[in-house]
C-alpha cells in the first residue's frame, strides 16, 4: 500500500473507531448489547482465520472433550464474549463507576491486601479474558490510586491518542510499549518501586524469546516481564482472571506466585511465570467463552479447519 493509501487508511481507521464510540454510547444498553451479540454471531458464521484459530484454542482449554457440535457452540458464544467486550469498551465511561462497582463480584481481595499491608507494590498479571477494562476501574476504587498499565501503539497515532485518553478516563496510567521517550519497562520499575500497581496482559508473547512454560498441558512461551519486575522491585504478583456474569462482571485474584529467592534469575522468572500459567488455566477453564485468544498461542496446534458453510471472505 502506496504511503498515501496508506494515511487514508489510518484516517478512516480512526474516523470509524470515533463514530463508533460515539453511536454506540448513545444506544440504550439492550439495545448495544442486542446488536453486538449479532455481530459476534455473524463473525463465528464467517469462520475467518481469527475465529478458527479461537476454535484451536478452545479445543486445547477443553482437552479435546467436546464434540464438533459442542465446540462450535462454544466458539460462537465465545465470539458473543468477544463482542461484548467492545461493546462494552465503547460505552464503559458511560456507564459510569458507580454501576461498574455494584456490578462487580471479586473474590481473593486479601491478596491485595496482604501486598498493601507489607507496603509493597504489585504486579497483577492477566489473560485476554472477560472485560479487563471495568475490573480496572474496580481496581482504581479498590487502591484509592491510579495503576499502570502498558499499550502497544497503535496506528494512526489519533487512534492511539484515542484509546490512551480513554484509559486514562478510567483511572489508568498508560505507558506505550514501544515509542515512549523511555523504555516501558524503566517507567513500570520506577512506579512499582514507589509502592504502585500494575497490570499486564502476559498470556500471549509477542515479541521474540519469551519464558516457556506448560499451559494447558503443551508447551507455550509466555512474556517474562511480570515476574522479571516483581523480582526487581520485590512488588508482589498476583495473577488475576476476569469474566463476565449476566449483567456484570466477575474477577478473581489467585495468590502470590513467589519470584525472589535463590537461583538463577532466569530459573526464577521461568518457575514464576510457570505459576500464572497455572493459575490462568484454572481460571480460563472455569469459562472457556470468555476467553478472547483470536491468536496462536501453543506453536503445535495450528488453526482449525474451517467449517462447510462458512462465508469468509478471502
Amino acid at each position: 500500500m502506496s504511503g498515501a493509501r496508506a494515511q487514508v487508511a489510518e484516517r478512516l481507521a480512526d474516523t470509524g473507531y470515533a463514530a463508533g464510540w460515539r453511536a454506540v454510547r448513545m444506544l440504550p444498553e439492550p439495545v448495544a448489547r442486542t446488536l453486538f451479540e449479532r455481530a459476534g454471531d455473524w463473525a463465528a458464521r464467517r469462520d475467518a482465520a481469527g475465529v478458527r484459530r479461537l476454535r484451536a484454542n478452545l479445543g486445547v482449554v477443553t482437552g479435546g472433550r467436546l464434540t464438533e457440535a459442542e465446540l462450535d457452540a462454544l466458539t460462537r458464544r465465545a465470539m458473543r464474549s468477544y463482542a461484548r467486550y467492545w461493546q462494552e469498551a465503547f460505552r464503559l465511561p458511560a456507564l459510569g463507576v458507580d454501576r461498574i462497582l455494584e456490578g462487580s463480584v471479586v473474590a481473593g481481595t486479601e491478596h491485595l491486601a496482604a501486598a498493601r499491608a507489607q507496603g509493597r507494590g504489585m504486579v497483577v498479571a492477566l489473560p485476554h479474558s472477560g472485560n479487563w477494562d471495568a475490573a480496572g476501574v474496580w481496581f482504581v476504587d479498590w487502591l484509592g490510586a491510579p495503576f499502570m498499565t502498558v499499550a502497544e501503539r497503535l496506528r494512526p497515532e489519533s487512534l492511539y491518542r484515542r484509546f490512551l485518553d480513554y484509559r486514562e478516563t478510567l483511572g489508568m496510567r498508560v505507558v506505550p510499549l514501544t515509542g515512549g521517550p523511555r523504555p516501558s519497562s524503566e517507567v513500570l520499575r520506577d512506579w512499582l518501586d514507589e509502592g504502585g500497581a500494575s497490570c499486564l496482559l502476559v498470556d500471549r508473547n509477542l515479541g521474540a524469546g519469551g519464558v516457556p512454560v506448560t499451559f494447558f498441558g503443551r508447551p507455550a512461551t509466555m512474556p517474562g516481564g511480570a515476574a522479571l519486575l516483581a523480582d526487581r522491585t520485590g512488588a508482589a504478583l498476583l495473577p488475576a482472571v476476569c469474566h463476565f456474569s449476566e449483567q456484570g462482571w466477575r474477577m478473581r485474584i489467585y495468590p502470590e506466585v513467589p519470584v525472589q529467592g535463590p537461583g538463577r534469575l532466569r530459573d526464577r522468572v521461568a518457575g514464576a511465570m510457570q505459576g500464572v500459567a497455572d493459575a490462568f488455566a484454572v481460571g480460563i477453564a472455569e469459562r472457556p467463552e470468555d476467553w478472547h485468544m483470536l491468536g496462536r498461542v501453543w506453536p503445535d496446534v495450528p488453526e482449525d479447519r474451517p467449517r462447510p458453510g462458512g462465508d469468509e471472505l478471502r
